[in-house]
Parts: C-alpha cells; structure tokens; sequence
C-alpha cells in the first residue's frame, strides 16, 4: 500500500525578505499560481495564514468544467467554448464579466492538459446544474476533486522546492510610487515582517465564512450556515481596497442547496450527487424542483418548502459513481432502507407516496423525458438499486461571486479604471467571472484557469 503524502510546510526561519512574487493563499489559485511562476523562471513564495493548507479548495467535490476536451471526446459528448460560455452567461443571469468569461471558456481545455501535463490526470466525467453537456472533469477514481487537487499540487509544489509558509499573515501591501512592492506580515511570534517583492497575487479565497461582511452587504443571509472554512473571511478584499483596489458584485453571494446541517458541522452535499442521478423530495415524498437547475433556482424551490428543507434520494449505482458518499456515511449523514418503503420509513414519509415518486422517475429515465420538471441532465442511470439511502439537506451560503475588480489578465484595478501595478488576484477572491450565481464545478476551473493567468501575467509584467 502506497505511503499516504504528507506535505511539511517551509520552516519560517527560511522565510527571506525578498521574492520575485508574494503569493497570498494556498487553495487551487495559489498553488496553480506559484508552480506556473516558477515554471516561467520566477522566484515565488506561497504564504498561507491557517495552520493547514488548500483553503477552501479542500472542500469541492464535484470536478471541473472544461469544454472540447480529449476527455470529453472519448466520452462521446462534443461540446464548444460558446456552449460553456451560454451555459455559464445564462447561469450567471447575463451579469458575468464577457472579457472574463470568454477567457475563462476559452481555456479551459488547456487547463486540464496543463494539469495532465504534471501528472494531475482528471479523465471521468459527471454533470452539475445548469449545464447542459458533460463538461464536468474528475479523476476516473471519482476522489472529490478539491482534496485530489490540493494533494497533487502539493506534490509539484515539494518536488520543485518552491517555499510554502503556514501561519503566516500578511497585514498589508506596501505601495510605493502607486506600485506594489511588497507585503508586511505577522509570522507566529507575532512580529511585523517586511517581505519585498516585484508582484503580489492575491488568492485568498471569498468571505463566506466572514457574518460581518455579509451582513454588510446582505443582511437577509445573517444567520446561515456556511460551507466555508473558518479562514474564508475576506482578507484579500480588505487588503486590496486599502490599497486603492475597486470592487464588483459583492452583494453577489450564492447559497448552496444540498448542504446537510443536523450536525455540529455543516457538510456540503456535492452536486455530482444529483449529476449522478439522485432526486430531491419533500417531507411530503414527492419531487418539486429540476434537481439541476442553477442553485439559485433550486435554493429557491427548497426554501418555498414548509420545511425548508428536503432530501436527496439515491441508490447504490448512483453510490458508486460518487466516493464522497462514503465519506458522508462514515460520519452519520447517510440514511438507509432496504427498500424504498424502509427507506420512507426511517424518514418518516408516506412510503407509498415516495414508490411513486421514485416509480414516475425510473420512468422518466427510461423515456428520457422529465414531463414533471422538465430535467434533461444526469439521467444515465435510475434508482432501482437496493439498498436505497437519503441525506436530509438544507441552503447554506457556499461562495461568493464578488469581490476585488480584475481584468482577463487578472490585473487588479482601481476605480478608475485604470491598473494597480504589481497586483494580480484571481480564484474568488477576484469578482465578476460567475454573476449573480455561480455553476457547479467552475470554482475548480476558475482556480486553475486564473490561476496560470496570474503567473502567467506576472511573468510577462516582470519582464516587460
């Protein structure tokens, strides 16, 4: 049995007091980052302020988009840049950034051969709402994706030696001359350090676990659970606005609909669930919603519930296709039923009304027609497989689609439109790629597409 990886982070008294580039945050964006940086010859260090790292990029789980992919051919399913750009503009409500969301569309396919390049190989496909082709990519193990993905990076990251620093938080952006030159953090022992650099990219993630900002731009969400992890609470956005940075859609904030909240924790359900196949109900036992639509739609439906809260119904062939369930039966958000009847039973539903809700499903698969809700996507496979389960779900804020405005090329840019030199962000920490409401599986895209951008653009700046 293969030696599970175990990452040690740089010791802080190798910390120096100048790189080429100071990358804040070590989820997807920051190591895509800092490894492209360094590809292109640059001296980049990744400075992170929680003990552990990946940030929030540890808790996706479905995949990530991608459009004319190999993978996708081999699949059998032709898709195109201006379909995933339809998808995505019309998910978004028409309020996505064109410039950035074309580039987003538009490289996505060479984000995950860039990916496959450094042995990251996501080669199986699944569906989330609001798409309407396979474009969801995955490792054929069907591992969730983020904690594949920051394990794999992370492995790049060693092998090439480039500099990780847990505990560390940076305070500020030095600006001098209107150009930032650097950072100034606290290392564990409390002390200001100052941290020279050409460019800084900021790839702190959002605000979804920070209730003062949210209540400051949408009171209606004080009070929610979130998905997000303890560290998601706005830092980027606060160090670039102090720093002349302008910011959009910060109202902009997306509640997940499938996430299970009977614990301490609050667990995001991933959407390859219901991509997979898997239904939602209501107490009632019956359908109410096309379980992929956007997840503004769906949130919507959940919460005219009386319950405001609903289940998701599988069977052991949809199990199979997605291994984060184990992970949600092994700490308790899985029920079971033998049958569809015991199943109703242990949630206390009619059972004779949830066999006909499941029955009127398997037969909508099979016709491949949804007469009641109108779904068209992860159809593939029916739930007849005993044993049968259900997870009991409810909204929870998840991400948020606003924040420090940036450009295609991931320059940050201050309210005149005008750039903030040496300033690169991008993951979502940066505003304006998703709209009013993002798509399952572009977060992982975005951190990867953005993410070689900002080193990309570095690059490019530093030497120019």
């Amino acid at each position: 049995m293969a030696e599970k990886f175990q990452f040690v982070p740089t010791d802080l008294a190798e910390l120096q007091d100048r790189y080429d580039l100071v990358v804040i945050g070590s989820g997807g964006t920051g190591l895509v980052a800092a490894m492209q940086a360094h590809e292109l010859g640059l001296k980049p260090v990744v400075l992170e302020k929680m003990p552990k790292l990946g940030g929030n990029t540890n808790r996706a789980s479905s995949g990530m988009n991608a459009a004319e992919t190999n993978v996708q051919l081999h699949n059998h399913v032709v898709d195109s840049y201006e379909e995933f750009y339809a998808d995505t503009f019309k998910g978004g409500g028409q309020l996505n950034n064109p410039e950035m969301l074309r580039y987003f569309t538009s490289h996505s396919a060479l984000a995950i051969d860039w990916l496959a390049d450094h042995g990251i190989v996501l080669d199986d496909l699944t569906v989330t709402g609001g798409m309407q082709k396979k474009r969801t990519h995955r490792p054929s193990s069907m591992a969730p994706i983020g904690g594949f993905l920051v394990t794999e990076l992370l492995k790049q990251i060693q092998a090439e030696k480039v500099p990780v620093f847990t505990n560390v938080t940076v305070t500020k952006l030095n600006v001098t001359n209107d150009k930032v030159t650097g950072v100034t953090v606290k290392d564990e022992q409390a002390d200001d350090v100052q941290i020279a650099a050409d460019a800084v990219v900021l790839a702190t993630g959002g605000f979804g676990a920070n209730q003062k900002l949210i209540g400051k731009y949408r009171e209606d969400l004080v009070g929610y659970n979130t998905t997000n992890q303890s560290g998601a609470t706005g830092d980027g956005i606060e160090l670039a606005t102090a720093a002349g940075a302008a910011l959009v859609d910060m109202d902009q904030i997306q509640v997940h609909p499938t996430v299970q909240q009977d614990t301490d924790h609050a667990f995001l359900i991933g959407e390859a669930v219901r991509g997979e196949g898997a239904i939602l109900v209501g107490a009632d036992g019956k359908r109410f919603v096309n379980e992929l639509d956007t997840r503004k739609n769906v949130t919507n439906a959940i919460n005219q519930l009386p319950e405001k809260s609903a289940y998701l119904i599988f069977d052991t062939g949809i199990r199979s296709r997605v291994k984060a369930v184990e992970f949600y039966d092994h700490i308790g958000l899985v029920k079971h039923g033998d049958s569809i009847a015991d199943l109703a039973q242990t949630l206390n539903m009619d059972a004779d009304t949830l066999s006909s809700t499941v029955t009127t499903w398997n037969q909508a698969v099979a016709g491949q027609n949804d007469t009641d809700f109108g779904r068209n996507m992860g159809m593939d496979r029916d739930i007849s497989a005993g044993p049968f389960f259900a997870i009991h779900i409810a909204p929870a804020i998840h991400y948020t689609m606003g924040g420090i405005k940036i450009n295609a090329q991931t320059q940050v840019l201050k309210e005149d439109g005008t750039t903030l030199s040496g300033l690169f962000a991008a993951g979502e920490v940066a505003g304006g790629l998703h709209g009013n409401n993002r798509i399952g599986g572009n977060s992982i895209a975005e951190t990867v597409v953005f993410g070689r951008q900002a080193g990309e653009q570095v690059y490019t700046y530093l030497k120019d």
